[in-house]
């Protein structure tokens, strides 16, 4: 029986539907029906043709929720839990790292390993469903899936997508501190996740700089404590803002979320002397910016770190995390609108345009 897809052909291209073929489950592989699968900033990237080495066409989406239909040679998912037919699943959409390379094995940073695969970013459609845009996901032997824990939806999941991942592995870089003041600029996906989590892990202030005016509000609900304007409130606004709330030092912390070049600057002068900047909203190329080496960086101290997508380790540990707090982590709100497959560039328009948070494909719908 053939599978619907959303396809990206091209950069640019409108969206097509295709019929894929059924894949011949091969040991060790699970098929899914999906549920809902996220449209994400990246694939506003790859319709913009921002990604390099990217196989079109390709069926996006790479962090969705599907149901297990069924399962050849699997009973048990990464971390040891049983599956059967129906249950519901995420998975790491990171796939064939070889685990021999200097950054497999020595450096422990899979993330980078030279031969990585993604699931709705680097297999083409050629290659079958491989990416969430389409009505059933196959899972290839050896991709990590996880079970959703007791109590998480869907919903949850989804409404925070990559960023809800991508965030948690900012904080986590970040070192902060019980009582730190935090700062994130870019109020979306990421951006909203770090600051969640950043309250979560103890931040004494989270300030969340962003915009439009609904996400803002969608941060205060996540648990940031203030929120500042790249709209209504000027640079030197903010920067004031910031040190009337630190006594003149500037944040103990900051994790830029936006992607924008221009927050690095902006972001470099909002840090206290001995502060920690996480980079982790610059997925992909958008340019350069100016920044002076000594008077913002060498002389502050400052210490600068990149953050470049997710480990298995912080998918794991952030479903933990939300299981345990879900009622402090709506990310069920962030979802904006709901679209079928046929609805898939209307989706990345309404994202690109900031009509909504967060878009979700329901294949089903």
């Amino acid at each position: 029986m053939a599978i619907r897809a959303a396809v990206m052909t091209k950069p640019l291209a409108p969206i097509e539907i295709w019929e894929l073929d059924d894949p011949v489950l091969e040991e060790g592989s699970i098929l899914l029906e999906t549920i809902a699968s996220e449209v994400c900033g990246t694939d506003v990237h790859l319709h913009n043709g921002r990604l390099e080495g990217v196989p079109y066409p390709i069926v996006p989406g790479h962090v969705s929720v599907g149901r297990v239909l069924e399962l050849r040679g699997v009973e048990h998912d990464a971390l040891g839990v049983p599956l059967e037919p129906g249950d519901e699943v995420t998975f790491y959409d990171v796939h064939e790292v070889c685990n021999a390379c200097y950054h497999c094995t020595v450096v422990q940073q899979p993330n980078r390993c030279p031969h990585r695969r993604v699931y709705g970013i680097t297999y083409s459609a050629h290659d079958g469903p491989l990416g969430g845009w389409a009505e059933r996901i196959y899972l290839k032997p050896g991709v990590r899936v996880l079970k959703l824990p007791e109590g998480i939806t869907t919903d949850t999941v989804i409404g925070g997508g990559c960023g809800l991942f991508t965030g948690f592995a900012a904080v986590d870089r970040s070192r902060l501190e019980m009582g730190d003041v935090v700062v994130v600029q870019g109020s979306g996906p990421v951006g909203l996740s770090a600051g969640a989590f950043a309250a979560l892990r103890g931040a004494g202030t989270v300030v969340v700089i962003g915009a439009p005016r609904s996400r803002l509000d969608l941060a205060l609900t996540l648990g940031a404590d203030a929120t500042l304007s790249i709209e209504d409130d000027s640079i030197e606004d903010r920067a004031e803002a910031i040190r009337a709330l630190t006594n003149g030092r500037g944040a103990d912390v900051i994790i830029e979320a936006s992607g924008n070049p221009k927050a690095i600057p902006e972001g470099l002068d909002l840090l206290r002397d001995g502060g920690t900047y996480v980079i982790g909203g610059h997925y992909t190329d958008t340019g350069d910016v100016s920044i002076n080496p000594h008077v913002q960086v060498n002389r502050r101290h400052a210490n600068i770190l990149g953050q470049w997508g997710t480990d298995f380790r912080h998918i794991v540990r952030a479903l933990t995390v939300l299981a345990k707090h879900k009622g402090r982590l709506p990310f069920s709100s962030v979802i904006g609108a709901r679209y079928g497959l046929e609805g898939a560039n209307q989706a990345l328009a309404d994202v690109a345009a900031l009509k909504v948070t967060k878009a979700v494909i329901e294949p089903g719908r």
